[in-house]
Protein backbone atom coordinates (compact mmCIF):
# COMPACT_ATOMS: atom_id res chain seq x y z
CA UNK A 1 0.00 0.00 0.00
CA UNK A 2 1.36 3.43 -0.91
CA UNK A 3 2.20 6.14 1.59
CA UNK A 4 -0.47 8.36 0.00
CA UNK A 5 -3.14 5.75 0.69
CA UNK A 6 -1.85 5.25 4.20
CA UNK A 7 -2.02 9.00 4.78
CA UNK A 8 -5.56 9.20 3.48
CA UNK A 9 -6.64 6.28 5.62
CA UNK A 10 -5.00 7.80 8.69
CA UNK A 11 -6.69 11.16 8.15
CA UNK A 12 -10.08 9.59 7.55
CA UNK A 13 -9.80 7.72 10.82
CA UNK A 14 -8.00 10.31 12.92
CA UNK A 15 -9.86 13.49 12.09
CA UNK A 16 -13.44 13.20 13.74
CA UNK A 17 1.71 39.63 10.26
CA UNK A 18 4.94 39.38 12.42
CA UNK A 19 7.06 42.60 12.50
CA UNK A 20 10.73 41.73 12.10
CA UNK A 21 11.62 43.68 15.25
CA UNK A 22 9.63 41.29 17.40
CA UNK A 23 12.08 38.48 16.79
CA UNK A 24 15.05 40.77 17.28
CA UNK A 25 13.89 41.70 20.80
CA UNK A 26 14.74 38.22 22.12
CA UNK A 27 17.57 38.57 24.67
CA UNK A 28 20.88 36.90 23.89
CA UNK A 29 20.74 34.70 26.97
CA UNK A 30 17.24 33.37 26.29
CA UNK A 31 16.91 29.62 26.64
CA UNK A 32 15.98 28.86 23.08
CA UNK A 33 16.82 25.96 20.79
CA UNK A 34 18.15 26.22 17.27
CA UNK A 35 16.11 24.09 14.87
CA UNK A 36 17.31 22.66 11.58
CA UNK A 37 14.47 22.09 9.14
CA UNK A 38 14.80 20.26 5.85
CA UNK A 39 12.55 21.44 3.04
CA UNK A 40 11.57 19.43 -0.01
CA UNK A 41 9.77 21.38 -2.76
CA UNK A 42 6.26 20.54 -3.92
CA UNK A 43 6.59 20.82 -7.66
CA UNK A 44 2.88 20.62 -8.42
CA UNK A 45 -0.12 21.18 -6.15
CA UNK A 46 -2.04 18.78 -8.40
CA UNK A 47 0.07 15.59 -8.64
CA UNK A 48 -1.98 14.49 -11.65
CA UNK A 49 -1.47 17.65 -13.72
CA UNK A 50 1.58 19.92 -13.29
CA UNK A 51 -0.02 22.54 -15.56
CA UNK A 52 -2.99 22.95 -13.20
CA UNK A 53 -2.26 26.06 -11.09
CA UNK A 54 -5.64 27.83 -10.72
CA UNK A 55 -7.97 26.77 -7.90
CA UNK A 56 -10.97 29.04 -7.53
CA UNK A 57 -9.62 32.50 -6.71
CA UNK A 58 -6.14 31.17 -5.90
CA UNK A 59 -3.11 30.36 -8.05
CA UNK A 60 -0.47 28.00 -6.71
CA UNK A 61 2.95 29.62 -6.26
CA UNK A 62 5.03 27.03 -4.38
CA UNK A 63 5.05 24.59 -1.52
CA UNK A 64 7.43 22.83 0.84
CA UNK A 65 7.35 19.56 2.76
CA UNK A 66 9.09 20.26 6.07
CA UNK A 67 10.87 17.73 8.27
CA UNK A 68 13.19 18.05 11.24
CA UNK A 69 15.00 15.84 13.74
CA UNK A 70 14.15 18.39 16.43
CA UNK A 71 11.90 16.55 18.84
CA UNK A 72 9.38 19.35 19.30
CA UNK A 73 8.95 20.16 15.61
CA UNK A 74 5.43 19.62 14.30
CA UNK A 75 1.86 20.26 15.31
CA UNK A 76 1.97 23.75 13.76
CA UNK A 77 -1.41 25.38 14.30
CA UNK A 78 -0.89 29.11 13.82
CA UNK A 79 1.34 31.24 11.60
CA UNK A 80 1.96 34.99 11.26
CA UNK A 81 4.35 36.65 8.80
CA UNK A 82 5.95 40.06 8.53
CA UNK A 83 4.86 42.46 5.78
CA UNK A 84 7.40 41.00 3.36
CA UNK A 85 6.31 37.41 3.93
CA UNK A 86 9.75 36.46 5.21
CA UNK A 87 10.13 36.57 8.99
CA UNK A 88 7.53 34.46 10.75
CA UNK A 89 6.30 33.25 14.09
CA UNK A 90 4.40 29.99 14.48
CA UNK A 91 2.94 28.03 17.36
CA UNK A 92 2.59 24.32 17.90
CA UNK A 93 -0.35 22.77 19.70
CA UNK A 94 2.03 21.59 22.44
CA UNK A 95 2.75 25.11 23.69
CA UNK A 96 5.91 25.92 21.73
CA UNK A 97 7.01 28.98 19.76
CA UNK A 98 8.84 28.72 16.44
CA UNK A 99 10.45 31.69 14.72
CA UNK A 100 12.49 31.94 11.58
CA UNK A 101 12.67 33.16 8.02
CA UNK A 102 11.30 31.86 4.73
CA UNK A 103 14.03 31.84 2.10
CA UNK A 104 12.91 32.46 -1.49
CA UNK A 105 14.31 31.68 -4.91
CA UNK A 106 12.50 34.21 -7.05
CA UNK A 107 8.81 33.89 -6.19
CA UNK A 108 9.11 30.32 -4.93
CA UNK A 109 9.85 29.28 -1.37
CA UNK A 110 13.20 27.51 -1.13
CA UNK A 111 13.45 26.64 2.58
CA UNK A 112 13.46 27.90 6.16
CA UNK A 113 16.38 29.62 7.88
CA UNK A 114 17.33 30.95 11.32
CA UNK A 115 14.79 28.68 13.01
CA UNK A 116 14.47 28.83 16.79
CA UNK A 117 12.06 27.33 19.27
CA UNK A 118 11.15 27.93 22.91
CA UNK A 119 8.33 26.83 25.20
CA UNK A 120 5.58 29.31 26.01
CA UNK A 121 5.85 30.64 29.56
CA UNK A 122 3.14 31.61 32.02
CA UNK A 123 3.19 34.67 34.29
CA UNK A 124 5.49 32.85 36.73
CA UNK A 125 8.04 31.99 34.06
CA UNK A 126 7.04 28.31 33.98
CA UNK A 127 6.01 26.36 30.91
CA UNK A 128 2.33 26.80 30.18
CA UNK A 129 2.07 23.03 29.83
CA UNK A 130 2.76 22.78 33.58
CA UNK A 131 -0.74 24.21 33.99
CA UNK A 132 -2.05 21.52 31.65
CA UNK A 133 -2.60 24.20 29.00
CA UNK A 134 -2.33 22.32 25.73
CA UNK A 135 -3.72 22.85 22.25
CA UNK A 136 -2.33 26.31 21.61
CA UNK A 137 -4.26 26.56 18.35
CA UNK A 138 -4.65 30.23 17.42
CA UNK A 139 -2.37 33.24 17.10
CA UNK A 140 -2.97 36.96 16.56
CA UNK A 141 -0.55 39.90 16.59
CA UNK A 142 -0.96 43.53 17.60
CA UNK A 143 2.42 45.23 17.29
CA UNK A 144 4.63 43.65 19.93
CA UNK A 145 1.66 41.83 21.51
CA UNK A 146 0.99 38.22 20.61
CA UNK A 147 -2.34 36.63 21.57
CA UNK A 148 -2.54 32.84 21.80
CA UNK A 149 -5.76 30.86 22.15
CA UNK A 150 -5.68 27.57 24.06
CA UNK A 151 -8.48 25.38 22.75
CA UNK A 152 -8.86 22.75 25.46
CA UNK A 153 -9.13 25.30 28.29
CA UNK A 154 -10.63 28.12 26.18
CA UNK A 155 -8.19 30.72 27.48
CA UNK A 156 -6.51 33.58 25.65
CA UNK A 157 -2.99 34.47 26.82
CA UNK A 158 -1.17 37.68 25.84
CA UNK A 159 2.62 37.86 25.43
CA UNK A 160 4.48 41.17 25.17
CA UNK A 161 7.38 40.43 22.83
CA UNK A 162 8.96 43.76 23.75
CA UNK A 163 9.70 42.13 27.13
CA UNK A 164 11.64 39.09 26.00
CA UNK A 165 10.58 37.90 22.58
CA UNK A 166 9.62 34.24 22.64
CA UNK A 167 10.82 34.08 26.26
CA UNK A 168 8.27 36.66 27.38
CA UNK A 169 5.77 35.68 30.06
CA UNK A 170 2.10 35.24 29.30
CA UNK A 171 -0.78 37.09 30.90
CA UNK A 172 -4.30 35.67 30.86
CA UNK A 173 -6.77 37.90 29.02
CA UNK A 174 -10.32 38.19 30.42
CA UNK A 175 -12.78 36.64 27.98
CA UNK A 176 -16.57 36.75 27.62
CA UNK A 177 -18.46 34.03 29.55
CA UNK A 178 -19.46 32.31 26.32
CA UNK A 179 -15.86 31.39 25.53
CA UNK A 180 -15.39 29.44 28.75
CA UNK A 181 -18.52 27.46 27.88
CA UNK A 182 -17.26 26.26 24.49
CA UNK A 183 -17.13 22.46 24.13
CA UNK A 184 -13.99 20.50 25.00
CA UNK A 185 -11.60 20.21 22.06
CA UNK A 186 -13.92 22.25 19.80
CA UNK A 187 -13.15 25.66 21.29
CA UNK A 188 -10.94 28.59 20.26
CA UNK A 189 -9.42 27.87 16.87
CA UNK A 190 -8.88 31.26 15.22
CA UNK A 191 -7.78 34.68 16.48
CA UNK A 192 -7.48 37.85 14.39
CA UNK A 193 -6.54 41.31 15.66
CA UNK A 194 -8.08 44.18 13.70
CA UNK A 195 -5.50 46.96 13.13
CA UNK A 196 -5.96 50.71 12.92
CA UNK A 197 -7.66 51.99 9.81
CA UNK A 198 -10.03 49.01 9.56
CA UNK A 199 -13.63 48.72 10.74
CA UNK A 200 -13.59 47.19 14.25
CA UNK A 201 -10.05 48.50 14.83
CA UNK A 202 -8.76 47.34 18.20
CA UNK A 203 -11.02 44.28 18.29
CA UNK A 204 -9.84 40.72 18.77
CA UNK A 205 -11.92 38.35 16.66
CA UNK A 206 -12.16 34.91 18.30
CA UNK A 207 -13.77 32.01 16.41
CA UNK A 208 -14.38 28.51 17.72
CA UNK A 209 -13.72 25.33 15.80
CA UNK A 210 -17.16 23.86 16.30
CA UNK A 211 -18.89 25.45 19.26
CA UNK A 212 -22.44 25.57 17.92
CA UNK A 213 -25.49 27.67 18.75
CA UNK A 214 -29.02 26.16 18.70
CA UNK A 215 -29.19 26.82 14.94
CA UNK A 216 -25.98 24.89 14.30
CA UNK A 217 -23.84 27.93 13.53
CA UNK A 218 -20.30 28.41 14.86
CA UNK A 219 -19.94 30.53 18.00
CA UNK A 220 -17.60 33.51 17.65
CA UNK A 221 -16.77 36.65 19.60
CA UNK A 222 -15.63 40.25 19.25
CA UNK A 223 -13.44 41.07 22.23
CA UNK A 224 -12.63 44.69 23.01
CA UNK A 225 -12.76 47.34 20.30
CA UNK A 226 -15.72 49.60 19.51
CA UNK A 227 -18.48 46.97 19.58
CA UNK A 228 -17.69 43.81 21.57
CA UNK A 229 -20.18 40.97 21.58
CA UNK A 230 -20.96 37.50 20.21
CA UNK A 231 -21.69 36.59 16.61
CA UNK A 232 -21.82 33.33 14.66
CA UNK A 233 -20.42 31.90 11.44
CA UNK A 234 -22.88 30.01 9.29
CA UNK A 235 -21.73 26.38 9.23
CA UNK A 236 -22.24 24.64 5.89
CA UNK A 237 -21.33 21.28 4.37
CA UNK A 238 -19.87 19.98 7.68
CA UNK A 239 -16.86 22.32 7.57
CA UNK A 240 -15.23 23.47 10.81
CA UNK A 241 -13.01 26.52 11.37
CA UNK A 242 -9.24 26.02 11.52
CA UNK A 243 -7.92 29.62 11.20
CA UNK A 244 -8.65 33.09 9.82
CA UNK A 245 -6.81 36.11 8.44
CA UNK A 246 -7.79 39.71 7.69
CA UNK A 247 -6.77 40.88 4.22
CA UNK A 248 -5.34 44.38 3.67
CA UNK A 249 -8.51 45.08 1.67
CA UNK A 250 -10.54 44.49 4.82
CA UNK A 251 -12.13 41.12 4.03
CA UNK A 252 -11.91 38.22 6.44
CA UNK A 253 -10.77 34.84 5.10
CA UNK A 254 -11.84 31.71 6.96
CA UNK A 255 -9.72 28.58 6.55
CA UNK A 256 -11.91 25.52 7.08
CA UNK A 257 -11.66 21.73 6.99
CA UNK A 258 -14.04 18.82 7.18
CA UNK A 259 -14.01 15.11 7.77
CA UNK A 260 -16.67 12.73 6.64
CA UNK A 261 -16.64 8.96 6.23
CA UNK A 262 -18.64 9.46 3.04
CA UNK A 263 -16.96 12.58 1.65
CA UNK A 264 -13.43 12.25 3.06
CA UNK A 265 -11.30 15.26 3.97
CA UNK A 266 -11.79 18.73 2.49
CA UNK A 267 -10.06 22.12 2.80
CA UNK A 268 -11.94 25.32 2.05
CA UNK A 269 -11.53 29.12 2.26
CA UNK A 270 -14.49 31.49 2.54
CA UNK A 271 -14.31 35.27 2.07
CA UNK A 272 -16.40 37.55 4.28
CA UNK A 273 -16.60 41.39 4.31
CA UNK A 274 -15.36 42.64 7.68
CA UNK A 275 -18.22 45.16 7.78
CA UNK A 276 -20.63 42.23 8.20
CA UNK A 277 -18.90 41.13 11.41
CA UNK A 278 -21.04 42.79 14.08
CA UNK A 279 -22.54 41.58 17.36
CA UNK A 280 -25.39 39.08 16.98
CA UNK A 281 -24.81 38.73 13.22
CA UNK A 282 -24.68 35.41 11.35
CA UNK A 283 -21.84 35.89 8.88
CA UNK A 284 -21.32 34.01 5.65
CA UNK A 285 -19.51 34.47 2.37
CA UNK A 286 -18.58 32.80 -0.89
CA UNK A 287 -16.11 29.92 -1.15
CA UNK A 288 -12.99 31.03 -3.02
CA UNK A 289 -10.96 27.81 -2.66
CA UNK A 290 -11.89 24.17 -2.06
CA UNK A 291 -9.84 21.00 -2.52
CA UNK A 292 -9.62 17.46 -1.19
CA UNK A 293 -6.84 14.94 -0.54
CA UNK A 294 -6.32 14.46 -4.25
CA UNK A 295 -4.14 17.58 -4.01
CA UNK A 296 -1.05 18.38 -1.94
CA UNK A 297 -2.85 19.21 1.29
CA UNK A 298 -2.90 17.80 4.78
CA UNK A 299 -4.48 18.99 8.01
CA UNK A 300 -4.26 22.70 7.12
CA UNK A 301 -4.51 24.73 10.33
CA UNK A 302 -2.78 28.09 9.81
CA UNK A 303 -3.18 30.91 7.28
CA UNK A 304 -1.73 34.39 6.82
CA UNK A 305 -1.46 36.98 4.05
CA UNK A 306 1.10 39.49 2.84
CA UNK A 307 1.47 41.79 -0.17
CA UNK A 308 4.58 41.55 -2.37
CA UNK A 309 6.52 44.49 -3.81
CA UNK A 310 4.71 43.78 -7.09
CA UNK A 311 1.35 44.23 -5.37
CA UNK A 312 0.34 40.57 -5.31
CA UNK A 313 -1.58 39.30 -2.28
CA UNK A 314 -0.03 36.01 -1.19
CA UNK A 315 -1.69 33.51 1.13
CA UNK A 316 0.54 31.20 3.17
CA UNK A 317 -0.89 28.06 4.76
CA UNK A 318 0.70 25.57 7.16
CA UNK A 319 -0.47 22.11 8.22
CA UNK A 320 -0.55 20.41 11.60
CA UNK A 321 0.90 16.91 11.30
CA UNK A 322 -0.34 15.89 14.76
CA UNK A 323 3.19 14.58 15.36
CA UNK A 324 2.30 11.61 13.19
CA UNK A 325 4.72 9.82 10.88
CA UNK A 326 1.94 9.46 8.32
CA UNK A 327 0.86 13.09 8.20
CA UNK A 328 3.04 15.91 6.90
CA UNK A 329 4.03 19.47 7.76
CA UNK A 330 3.32 21.45 4.61
CA UNK A 331 3.95 25.12 3.85
CA UNK A 332 1.92 26.30 0.85
CA UNK A 333 1.69 29.66 -0.92
CA UNK A 334 -0.94 30.90 -3.33
CA UNK A 335 -1.59 34.18 -5.10
CA UNK A 336 -5.05 35.61 -4.45
CA UNK A 337 -6.19 36.51 -7.96
CA UNK A 338 -7.80 39.87 -8.56
CA UNK A 339 -6.47 41.66 -5.46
Amino acid sequence: MTLQLNRRRFLKNAMAALPAGMIATEPANAQTSSVEVKARPIESFDPRDPTHIRYGALEFRSGLILTSSFRGFGGLSGLRLDKKGEQFIAISDKGNWFTGRIAYRGKRMAGLADMKSAPMLDSDGKKVTARSWFDSESLALDGSMAYVGFERVNQIVRFDFAKGGIRSRGEVVPVPPGISELPFNKGLEALVFVPKGQPLAGSLIAISERGLDPSGNILSFLIGGPSPGPFTVRRTDNFDISDAVLLPSGDLLLLERKFSLLEGVGIRIRRIPIKSVVPDAVIDGPTIFEVDLGYEVDNMEGIDAHVTDEGETVLTMVSDDNFSMIQRTLLLQFTLVGE
